[in-house]
């Protein structure tokens, strides 16, 4: 098999397609999928963990199911930009449990935040007394998800 710059080659490759799509599957699973005896397959997975490509396994939950229906895009400003505010809002934001996602972006906002919250009283309450509570908050501009379209955690392994 012909390895990439990266160092992986194709039956690495569908190795990590199959686990982002279930990764229950087992050893014996893939190295059928593959034409391949499972010590061989089993190595792999072990390199491809060593090596960081897979970082972790983990469930994914229904935030519906779980009682968090809404889903919003929360644009920040930041007063000031210097890296110890910078660093200061990230370690903030890290324990909200409320934010599933923060992205440090380019634009006119500084961060995007992806919350899940019951409803718009819960997400209030997160705005008045969480991150507005944070130091240095500027803006902050909020998108409702009126129908997620997609919601999808596989990359396209190419």
């Amino acid at each position: 098999m012909e390895k990439k710059s990266d160092g992986i080659d194709a039956a690495d490759r569908a190795i990590l397609q199959m686990l982002q799509e279930d990764a229950f599957l087992t050893t014996k699973e893939i190295a059928a999928r593959l034409n391949l005896t499972t010590t061989p397959v089993f190595e792999r997975v072990k390199r491809l963990e060593r090596e960081g490509y897979i970082e972790r396994y983990t469930a994914l939950l229904d935030r519906r199911k779980i009682g968090l229906p809404m889903l919003v895009f929360c644009d920040v400003s930041l007063k000031e930009h210097n890296r110890e505010y910078l660093l200061r809002f990230e370690e903030s934001v890290v324990g909200l449990p409320e934010v599933t996602e923060c992205h440090h972006i380019t634009g006119e906002y500084d961060y995007m935040l992806k919350v899940a919250v019951r409803d718009m009283d819960d997400y209030q309450r997160f705005i008045k007394e969480k991150l507005a509570a944070l130091e240095n908050i500027g803006r902050v501009q909020s998108h409702f998800v009126m129908t997620e379209v997609k919601n999808s955690t596989v990359l396209p392994v190419i």
